[in-house]
């Protein structure tokens, strides 16, 4: 397996990373548009793990909004699979790039949506995935497996989902993605800042975006957005944390694959947080469209919702100043395999403080990094296999989550998930 690796920003970063430490692939190529980013990466695993293993990586330019740069650089290494880590307004090109290299592919974000024209807070618009969704005869006829959506949400919780309807359920009524922390960044003083712990371009999309519920019989339907706030209890000392819906990319697979009555995604945001977003809408700065700036070289061009990000900082670069553990998992309601109702928590928790001694990235980058390395070491090996567009349920999860959950030592990543009853 020879990997292109598009991105070398907190994520791409963290998947290099956790790489080096298996040996399933024969290279990786890490590549950004800033190639020091991409070097910085190579450097980190030469000092950590030494000239044998670095020599399976190398530094790589990459322009990823132009899908023949991405098919270019995948001939020139010979990539079999393409891994885009970069955020999703680059996913056409780089999925273009992927397929007319004759690369597979993956993701951990899909298409972008676009909200209905007349009444987006009932009706969907463009739905996220659809533009890759529609080209799944081409990359099946091409022979070609395209995995999309396969980071933590979305991915690992829509594998607990599958796991869920294989092994625990013989009747789902409700697949809750729900997703909390107790995260605190604090400045240079030791004063609490507002320091998104993702790209705050990716959130903005995600929040202010309506949100999709799914239902059986009613099909994918939108509400407001930050609707719908309930308390959920995260475990593992997270504790209680409200959530409110926000459009998410389970929403959108897990109905594909999986027969439940009703499929939701809900993200612990804060007040603060949803605040802070309302605002940004109010004032136009969460827009894509390239606004007019004057400048001292004259009159340039810049997207809003980019400056926003600009002003921020790099969610890569925050995890020494972080404390807390962030929660990622499903919440299934229905009728376990004797017929009698049960109610579950499936999730996975990762704590910063170790995140950070082992790898020296912040706990939501890695955690969202984790996956999809687990997932080309399945595809690797033959444990997944397929062809055409298909989502992290379409796979069998009880192989994945064995791997993830068994020891480094024995051969796996030391990562357990946990179930619990409610």
């Amino acid at each position: 397996m020879r990997i292109l690796l598009v991105g070398a920003g907190g994520v791409g970063e963290a998947i290099a990373k956790i790489a080096a430490r298996r040996s399933f692939f024969e290279l990786i190529v890490i590549t950004d548009f800033d190639i020091a980013r991409a070097e910085s990466a190579v450097g980190w695993i030469a000092r950590k793990h030494g000239h044998e293993v670095s020599s399976r990586f190398v530094a790589d330019f990459i322009d990823a909004s132009d899908a023949a740069s991405v098919e270019e650089v995948a001939r020139r290494h010979g990539a079999t699979h393409v891994m885009n880590a970069v955020e999703p307004k680059f996913v056409p090109s780089i999925f273009a790039g992927a397929r007319a290299a004759g690369a597979n592919y993956l993701d951990m974000a899909m298409s972008l949506s676009e909200p209905h024209p007349t009444a987006p807070h009932t009706l969907t618009g463009v739905k996220l995935g659809h533009g890759q969704f529609e080209e799944a005869d081409e990359w099946r006829a091409a022979g070609l497996l395209a995995v999309v959506g396969i980071g933590v949400e979305p991915g690992l919780s829509d594998v607990f989902a599958r796991y869920a309807s294989d092994h625990l359920f013989s009747e789902i009524d409700e697949l809750g993605v729900r997703d909390g922390a107790n995260l605190v960044v604090t400045d240079a003083t030791g004063h609490e800042i507002f320091a998104p712990s993702f790209s705050i371009w990716t959130t903005i999309e995600e929040c202010l975006n309506p949100p999709v519920i799914y239902e059986r019989g009613r099909g994918w339907f939108t509400t407001e957005p930050f609707s719908e706030p309930e308390i959920f209890d995260f475990p593992e000392g997270i504790g209680p944390v409200e959530c409110v819906n926000v459009e998410h990319e389970e929403v959108l697979l897990m109905p594909r694959w999986i027969d439940a009555r009703r499929v939701t995604f809900k993200y612990g945001l804060g007040d603060e947080f949803i605040g802070i977003l309302k605002t940004l809408h109010q004032l136009g700065l969460d827009s894509t469209t390239p606004l007019k700036v004057r400048s001292a070289n004259g009159p340039v061009e810049v997207a809003p919702r980019d400056i926003v990000a600009a002003g921020l900082p790099d969610p890569a670069t925050i995890g020494p100043r972080m404390t807390g553990k962030t929660c990622a998992g499903v919440w299934v309601t229905g009728l376990g395999k004797d017929g009698a109702p049960r109610e579950v928590y499936l999730y996975h928790v990762s704590d910063n403080e170790w995140t950070m001694a082992e790898y020296e990235s912040q706990c939501v980058v890695w955690q969202t990094a984790l996956n999809p390395v687990i997932a080309l070491e399945l595809l690797a090996s033959g444990a997944w296999t397929g062809t055409g567009v298909l989502g992290p349920e379409a796979f069998d999860a009880k192989v994945y989550l064995d791997l993830m959950a068994t020891s480094e030592a024995l051969g796996g990543y030391g990562q357990p998930w946990g179930l619990e009853e409610r």
